[in-house]
């Protein structure tokens, strides 16, 4: 019985929760940036750039022979030029989503703590006292 109720103190912790909210959050917001992406972004650069499709670039190690049953040995440099490009796209449009949602919450108060002097207690006005009084006596 204590594994279970350990286990239940853990789980019903804020931190485990939130982190469980913001994955959940996180993989909706996730699928929404894809197909902005997918659906608005790539098509008019598809237009653009003329249809360009980096998948089919690659370099041959070994061709493929087909009478010995051996497959083609290739290094798929165009498949990771693609998912460069989209990191770099979906990063944009991440970036873009975050300035609007900040522009909307709008500009935080900035508090004027730095203009106030500080508040000195009882105590520390007590300590700085004894302080300069034994300065004083070290310099007679």
């Amino acid at each position: 019985m204590g594994f279970v109720k350990e286990f239940k103190e853990f789980a019903m912790r804020g931190n485990v929760l939130d982190l469980a909210i913001g994955v959940i959050i996180g993989g909706g917001f996730g699928k929404i940036i894809t197909s902005l992406v997918d659906d608005i972004i790539m098509p008019p650069l598809g237009y653009l750039t003329g249809g360009i499709d980096f998948s089919e670039m690659r370099y041959v190690l070994k061709p493929a022979d087909a009478a010995n049953n051996i497959q083609e040995v290739t290094i798929k440099y165009g498949n990771f030029l693609n998912t460069i490009i989209q990191f770099l796209i979906i990063a944009w449009c991440i970036f873009l989503v975050v300035k609007a949602i900040n522009a909307l919450k709008g500009k935080p108060e900035i508090k004027e703590e730095a203009d106030k002097a500080p508040v000195v207690t009882k105590e520390e006005s007590l300590l700085t006292e004894i302080r300069d009084l034994l300065k004083d006596r070290r310099l007679n």
